[in-house]
């Protein structure tokens, strides 16, 4: 039985020779190649910075405003406008306002490029099961790999700061963003794609005029798991220089600030609300546009 209890694994030199090598290959690249790839992220930064400095540096007043007219265009329900300003109002309060603007803008940049990434690589993945059969595994692998892990390699290559840990964010929430355009677009009725070939129209047409539109409920809802898994990552990126509530709550554990930690905690909860609830109330809005324009 000592050859069914006993594990066959590597022998110790070589798997630690193995480790060694993969170890000195990343540090080489990294010293290779770090600056180029840094200086690629450059626009990155600068995207984040302006993002940044309109949030932090516009009087709260007009912030207040403005969130307050995106609820209202996004829901057309009043409940959600005053639970989100409301919401913004106690943030301001207890003194966390310019943190939560940092992570606003943080949450911003990362659903943006989510968005702008994720949708070309869904529908590329809609079109093609040999592309979707090869980026499953890689997505499943993306949505499972603890969000620690994430930070090495960023850190390794680009070093400690805002860009490292922007990236660190969106490889952890773009998968939502690919798999739902995937879907979304994958459910479209095939009478509906039929009858856009009857007229005549281009795949390009299809997609702009067909699918795209009937896609957009799935869409939001891939939104709103993508800024929901940005805000989880929010405090663990922190550890690498991404400023906002994470730093505090990191602050907090070190030193054992109980109420530092229970109030950032909860405006981080509050921030999720505020996008959870204007995100599916527009999706619902969506899905019953749908609905009219098909019933």
């Amino acid at each position: 039985m000592d050859w069914f209890m006993k594990f066959p694994t590597m022998d110790a030199n070589g798997l630690r020779n193995l480790k060694k090598a993969i170890d000195e290959g990343f540090r080489a690249f990294t010293r290779a190649y770090g600056d180029s790839i840094e200086s690629i992220f450059e626009p990155l930064q600068h995207f984040l910075i302006w993002s940044e400095r309109f949030m932090t540096r516009t009087p709260w007043p007009i912030i207040l405003l403005l969130i307050g007219l995106i609820a209202w265009l996004a829901s057309r329900n009043w409940k959600i406008v005053t639970g989100a300003v409301g919401t913004l109002l106690l943030i301001g309060y207890f003194d966390m306002w310019d943190d939560t603007m940092k992570t606003v803008s943080m949450i911003f940049v990362c659903t943006v490029l989510s968005i702008v990434i994720g949708i070309p690589i869904g529908i590329v993945m809609s079109r093609s099961d040999r592309v979707q059969n090869a980026l499953n595994p890689i997505l499943d692998v993306m949505q499972t790999m603890p969000s620690f892990v994430y930070l090495i390699p960023v850190v390794m290559l680009l070093g400690i700061g805002k860009v490292p840990g922007l990236i660190a964010v969106i490889i952890y929430a773009i998968p939502p963003m690919i798999r739902l355009t995937n879907l979304g677009i994958r459910l479209v009725d095939k009478d509906v794609l039929e009858a856009a070939d009857a007229f005549g129209s281009s795949n390009w047409q299809k997609l702009k005029n067909v699918q795209m539109p009937l896609a957009l409920p799935t869409l939001m809802a891939g939104i709103n798991q993508t800024i929901m898994m940005a805000l989880a990552m929010v405090v663990i990126a922190s550890m690498i220089g991404v400023q906002g509530l994470g730093q505090p709550v990191l602050k907090a554990i070190a030193n054992q600030y109980f109420t530092l930690g229970i109030f950032n905690g909860l405006a981080i909860v509050g921030i999720a609300i505020i996008f959870d609830r204007v995100s599916q109330a527009y999706g619902l809005r969506l899905q019953k546009h749908r609905e009219i324009v098909h019933g």
